[in-house]
């Protein structure tokens, strides 16, 4: 949806909030996929892999990339505590700013951080984003040999990527897991109208604890902060986990940084509230219109209180969640057709230029 009060996000370090098929939740056990399968009888493939396995040392020389990844990142790594739980984090820059998931710093505003070398700083919050599941906190004192982390391009992943996720699952501070990207741009839901957007999805195992901390290539770079993990209902769904991009990290940060806030998300918002509408008989019939935010893009384009939004640029929105759906995948600025019925129940189409999630 369009307005902050409506993104607050239902995220908590180690609870399950089922959700339909394909569903999300944070904090669930993944499944790894280590450097044995690609060992194995069947060689790897993708121009990537091509030159370890035709060197016939495939295991070895992975082994020794993964040594080499974790020695080189893990200091960049860090435990956050606060009063309610542990998560973990990454050094952004010199100063002392360390980029962490919004549900992780909660509604804390100091925290107890752990560096790889055991030592304990006290920390402040900087500022967070809910929308994106980010948060900036800044270490109160100066830290010698601080190692900020390097934060590659995200949208260079190609699916097959070896990544390795490192953090605080559970407490144990620099545990390292490994997976590969195994897809990129994913967006998903996470229930109540809350929607992540471009996200990796990755095989590499994401526990309570690694939220926040480092979704790393073999290249050393960070390409996301591991947030979320899916379930069953019943149990986690092995191998499926999610992370926030570093396109997304390397937008959002730096605002917090500056200034605390957030002035330009890059997600589409249509400036309205919304609860599901059903039909007399359960079914989905659209979103209700319950506010809508003065000069605002829905109110430019005509949309009222009482009006029932079915479908965006051609899509059909039968509910809250998928409009927030439909709205992660479109760009401020852009022009979205927009079918509405009336409380008449008149049908008709307007035309929208959404705005800014940041400012709506």
């Amino acid at each position: 949806m369009s307005t902050k009060k409506e993104i607050k996000a239902r995220r908590w370090r180690a609870a399950t909030v089922l959700l339909p098929a394909a569903s999300v939740v944070v904090g669930l056990a993944a499944s790894s996929t280590g450097a044995s399968t690609l060992a194995g009888n069947a060689p790897p493939t993708g121009a990537k892999n091509a030159a370890v396995a035709n060197g016939g040392t495939s295991a070895i020389a992975i082994e020794a990339a993964f040594v080499r990844v974790v020695k080189a990142v893990t200091p960049s790594v860090v435990e956050i505590a606060t009063t309610s739980g542990l998560g973990s984090g990454v050094v952004y820059d010199s100063k002392g700013d360390i980029v962490t998931n919004a549900h992780v710093v909660g509604n804390a505003g100091q925290f107890t951080v752990s560096m790889s070398n055991g030592r304990q700083v006290v920390a402040r919050l900087v500022g967070t984003y809910p929308p994106d599941d980010l948060a900036v906190i800044r270490l109160s004192s100066p830290v010698a040999g601080l190692r900020p982390a390097s934060f590659g391009k995200s949208a260079d992943l190609e699916v097959g990527d070896l990544v390795l996720a490192i953090g605080s699952p559970f407490g144990l501070a620099g545990s390292v897991t490994d997976g590969i990207v195994s897809f990129n741009g994913r967006t998903v839901s996470e229930g109540d109208g809350v929607v992540l957007p471009d996200l990796v999805q990755t095989s590499a195992a994401i526990n309570p604890g690694n939220s926040g901390g480092a979704l790393v290539s073999l290249s050393g770079q960070v390409v996301g902060i591991p947030t979320l993990g899916a379930s069953n209902g019943s149990s986690s769904a092995a191998g499926v986990g999610f992370a926030i991009s570093s396109d997304t990290v390397k937008l959002i940060a730096p605002q917090l940084i500056n200034s605390g806030k957030v002035t330009k998300a890059g997600r589409a918002a249509l400036g309205i509230s919304g609860v599901d509408g059903v039909t007399f008989t359960g079914e989905a019939a659209g979103v209700i219109v319950t506010a809508v935010q003065t000069n605002g893009p829905a109110a430019r384009g005509g949309i009222s209180v009482g009006d029932v939004i079915t479908a965006i640029s051609g899509q059909a929105t039968p509910d809250l969640t998928t409009l927030q759906s439909v709205l992660a995948n479109l760009k401020p600025g852009a022009k979205a057709k927009v079918a509405v019925t009336g409380q008449a129940g008149q049908k008709r189409t307007v035309s929208v230029v959404l705005g800014d999630l940041a400012l709506i």
